[in-house]
């Protein structure tokens, strides 16, 4: 099945941070993202998950992030806003609760095709004792460089 999204990431830019620092953050847990500066936010878009869901995958998370997903649903998406010291890191902490004092990544995805609850489940299926349940796409499809394999 084709996937048509658009994924739209900001990130405020603190006088305290190092705008490349932020970048890095949005970038390891984004890799397609590239972001660039406009006011005091790191604005970068988007239209592929894959490496996300990558990431979700490894984290073993993928319980937490359809729910996140499904309590931020909209008929056109779904939105969601991750702590920035923990990407920088490469890792997916979601932000609740309080908002950090730097800021949060703020991730608005807008599903154009095919619907939002058939692309949630592609990038966070549904589990069975932590084991996807029929995915739609297999972990890993992304080739990591780093991999010696590779």
């Amino acid at each position: 099945m084709i996937y048509s999204v658009d994924v739209r990431i900001e990130a405020p830019v603190r006088d305290t941070e190092v705008t490349d620092r932020v970048a890095d953050a949005v970038e390891n847990v984004f890799p397609d993202a590239e972001p660039v500066h406009e006011d005091g936010t790191l604005v970068s878009e988007t239209h592929s998950l894959d490496a996300f869901s990558d990431v979700l995958h490894e984290q073993e998370i993928l319980d937490t992030a359809r729910r996140v997903f499904l309590q931020n649903r909209t008929d056109e998406g779904f939105a969601f806003s991750l702590k920035k010291q923990a990407a920088l890191e490469g890792v997916v902490n979601f932000a609740v609760g309080e908002p950090d004092e730097l800021g949060e990544i703020d991730v608005e995805v807008r599903v154009r095709e095919p619907d939002v609850e058939s692309f949630i489940d592609y990038v966070a299926p549904e589990t069975d004792e932590g084991r996807p349940v029929d995915p739609v796409r297999e972990y890993g499809d992304r080739v990591d460089p780093e991999d010696e394999a590779y």
